[in-house]
């Protein structure tokens, strides 16, 4: 990327002339003849927009905005309502407590929360605040476009993607070019602000490198589109998701363990691996096969099954369903060189092309076999379709989800069917093979639930569960790698985010039986988990006494899913993850911000990991509430700090005052649930004051008079916390004070 960040290549855009208002939004032209639209997008949400015309519209598809194209957007029209006024040097935004003032000469905006002001332009003359570079390459309408805020000396940023070393993502540049970076593109502070750039346009994040003193972005589209929040994290992650798209629902038999296939195994001995399981007590859903992909494309226009791995796929299918155990399948919308499929495919035009004209052979991956490929250009239409019904079609036949990396490398001279460039189909490619799987397999259930495993990582990625666990070393820092992943992943938008129990393709010398049963434990307090079916990472490579510590957490894993589900649900109406950092939940405690590992499990629980050998472990308690020890039910004050002993059965987990756990009965597996009575068990920490979070929740809490009565809880034990005692009235229970 070309990107430098200096005025010499940038044009700053100066001297607004107001053009015209309409509701919430507010139209300027610059002295250049730019189209700039500032708006009041929705509360605590503002807008800014230059365009290339003075309309700000465009006809062809190929010049429309790349967030248009690919519909970024779940929501494009305004929502917001604001009051607009001229003042010195500019005009001003006001709605409600939030003001946006925009400055002229040059372009400059700062944002403000109850007077306090929140987040401004950078105001440097070597930095450009808002600018537009030249047209790139010889055949397409996109300009360079950079954006700059500035940022507090010591100020910390969070989202921007996965990292495995640290949350605060200041002092990195990241590039949507590098599928390696794993970008995403919110970012946001505790300060109270949030900024996401809409565009499926390569992308560069520099956040606060250099001379860089702030943050800053730049990246290459038609317009330029920016979206600024203001708020705490959870406000922030609410109207990001409004925005962008929220997360489908997953089935709940996804919730249960999953167990990956060995590498190079023969499929019928994934089914012998979930006999296995079922003999030992190992309690699990899901076996994940192993690449390559499980259907092939060679002779004519169909997929079929590959019939060297699968000869009977029915009878393989249905040996997996007699052990209770769901099937996921690895795909790829690629097309074998070597096959006949290519050359016809290439003639209808249905496959990637290159500055040759031809069709584009890709190098192998894991998912061809190593074999050279073409990709089905999925920017088509019928392409889209033909790939959807056959993916149905698999479906039809027993399997239950795919996995599908489609994040690969693309020469720059990559095209797509409308002139889409390889800077933008590195992002959009993926997408578009995530929402065509999650579309195959949600088809006929209403409301749409399903899930794609995938490690891919691009913007709208959190519309579509599931997101596959980042490879790690099988180490105490491969433990704290995975743990950091899923936070700044759940910190960038994406609601929830697998935990693998092991890799199978790292050395496994030092993974101890300590060492797997802490990873084992924190997986247990997360949206999802795997575990390995290979040589030295399988639950009876241990000892004994390591075999039944796997089976008890697993039973206890089985028992939070009504929780768990239910956190999910919650995300689909908050956009909030289910694994929540420190700085996102307690964006006002600084002193919790330093314990980076720890976390919060959906809104009742703080988990702590234990990240190194032996069984002491420092725990803070964020400010502002009381905290229950879920081990051994002593209360805890807010804003302090413990030394605590914990055995290998045990991990430091506590409910947060006010909150209530419900938990459903052991199982083998989701399918021993009873539909009709999910839930066994209610765990009160203190007085109950918020509904809890359950899947399919009717559990409701009403305070009256220094009590709680919760209707729902019928048939339920009730654990109450020390110091109160419950009674029941018909359907309702009453939680009063002990005398």
């Amino acid at each position: 990327m070309p990107f430098q960040f200096d005025s010499s290549r940038y044009t700053r855009f100066v001297s607004l002339t107001e053009r015209a208002t309409n509701g919430p939004s507010i139209q300027f032209t610059t002295d250049q003849d730019w189209s700039v639209l500032v708006e009041a997008h929705a509360p605590g949400v503002f807008r800014l927009r230059i365009d290339t015309t003075a309309e700000g519209e465009t006809t062809s598809r190929a010049a429309r905005p790349s967030s248009q194209r690919y519909e970024l957007l779940a929501r494009d029209e305004a929502i917001g309502e604001a009051l607009f006024e001229a003042v010195d040097g500019g005009f001003r935004l006001t709605q409600g407590e939030d003001v946006l003032n925009v400055l002229t000469n040059p372009l400059r905006i700062s944002l403000s929360r109850k007077g306090v002001p929140v987040l401004t332009s950078i105001d440097e003359p070597e930095l450009s605040a808002f600018g537009v570079g030249g047209l790139v390459g010889d055949d397409t309408q996109d300009r360079e476009w950079t954006v700059g805020f500035a940022l507090q000396e010591g100020e910390a940023v969070y989202g921007l993607g996965e990292n495995v070393y640290d949350l605060d993502r200041r002092g990195e540049v990241l590039s949507t070019d590098d599928a390696a970076a794993r970008v995403l593109p919110l970012a946001w502070s505790t300060r109270g602000w949030g900024v996401y750039v809409n565009t499926a346009g390569a992308t560069v994040h520099n956040v606060g490198v250099d001379a860089a003193a702030g943050y800053l972005a730049g990246w290459r589209d038609i317009n330029l589109d920016v979206f600024m929040f203001l708020g705490d994290p959870s406000e922030i992650l609410n109207q990001y998701s409004q925005l962008t798209g929220r997360a489908g629902q997953p089935p709940l038999w996804a919730m249960g363990a999953w167990v990956r296939q060995a590498r190079g195994a023969a499929p019928e001995l994934a089914v012998d691996l979930a006999a296995q399981l079922r003999e030992r007590g190992i309690a699990f859903d899901t076996v994940t096969l192993d690449t390559p992909g499980a259907w092939d494309v060679r002779s004519r226009l169909a997929l079929e099954w590959d019939g060297k791995r699968f000869p009977d796929p029915r009878q393989l299918l249905g040996n997996f369903k007699r052990h209770d155990a769901r099937v996921v399948l690895p795909g790829f919308p690629g097309v074998l060189q070597s096959s006949t499929m290519f050359e016809e495919l290439e003639d209808k035009g249905w496959l990637l092309t290159d500055a040759t004209g031809g069709a584009h052979a890709f190098p192998g991956v894991a998912a061809t076999g190593g074999e050279a490929f073409g990709l089905l250009d999925l920017t088509h239409k019928d392409v889209w379709t033909f790939w959807r019904d056959k993916l149905r079609q698999f479906q039809d036949d027993g399997v239950d989800a795919v996995a599908c990396d489609a994040q690969i490398e693309m020469p720059d001279d990559i095209v797509g069917r409308h002139g889409d460039s390889a800077s933008r189909l590195r992002t959009a490619y993926p997408l578009l093979v995530k929402r065509c799987l999650f579309e195959a397999a949600s088809w006929n259930k209403t409301p749409a639930e399903g899930v794609v495993l995938s490690r891919d990582l691009l913007p709208g990625a959190q519309r579509l569960p599931w997101q596959a666990a980042t490879p790690v070393a099988n180490t105490w820092d491969g433990l704290i790698e995975s743990i950091r992943a899923a936070l700044t992943v759940g910190s960038s938008g994406v609601p929830v985010h697998m935990h693998d129990v092991g890799n199978p393709d790292m050395p496994t010398d030092a993974l101890t039986p300590e060492l797997y049963l802490r990873w084992l434990g924190a997986a247990v307090f997360s949206g999802n988990l795997r575990l390995q079916g290979s040589p030295g990472l399988l639950p009876w490579d241990f000892d004994e006494e390591t075999q039944a510590h796997v089976r008890t957490w697993l039973q206890f894993r089985y028992r939070l899913i009504p929780y768990v589900l239910g956190v999910i649900e919650d995300s689909a109406r908050t956009g909030l993850p289910v694994q929540r950092s420190m700085p996102m939940a307690f964006p006002d405690d600084p002193d919790a911000h330093k314990y980076g590992l720890q976390y919060l499990l959906g809104p009742a629980l703080l988990i702590v990991p234990i990240v190194q050998p032996g069984t002491t472990v420092t725990v803070y308690l964020p400010k502002g509430d009381a905290w229950w020890d879920m081990s051994t039910g002593w209360r805890y004050e807010g804003g302090t700090t413990w030394t605590i002993e914990v055995g290998m059965d045990r991990l430091p987990v506590f409910g947060r005052e006010g909150h209530m756990l419900c938990l459903g009965p052991a199982a083998q597996h989701t399918g021993e649930f009873n539909s009709a009575r999910i839930l066994d068990e209610v765990w009160l920490f203190g007085m109950p004051i918020h509904n809890p979070s359950v899947m399919r929740n009717k559990i409701r809490v009403m305070q009256m008079q220094g009590s709680s009565y919760v209707k729902g809880l019928e048939g339920l034990k009730i654990l109450p916390s020390e110091g109160l005692e419950v009674k029941r009235r018909g359907a309702e229970v009453r939680i009063s004070r002990a005398r």
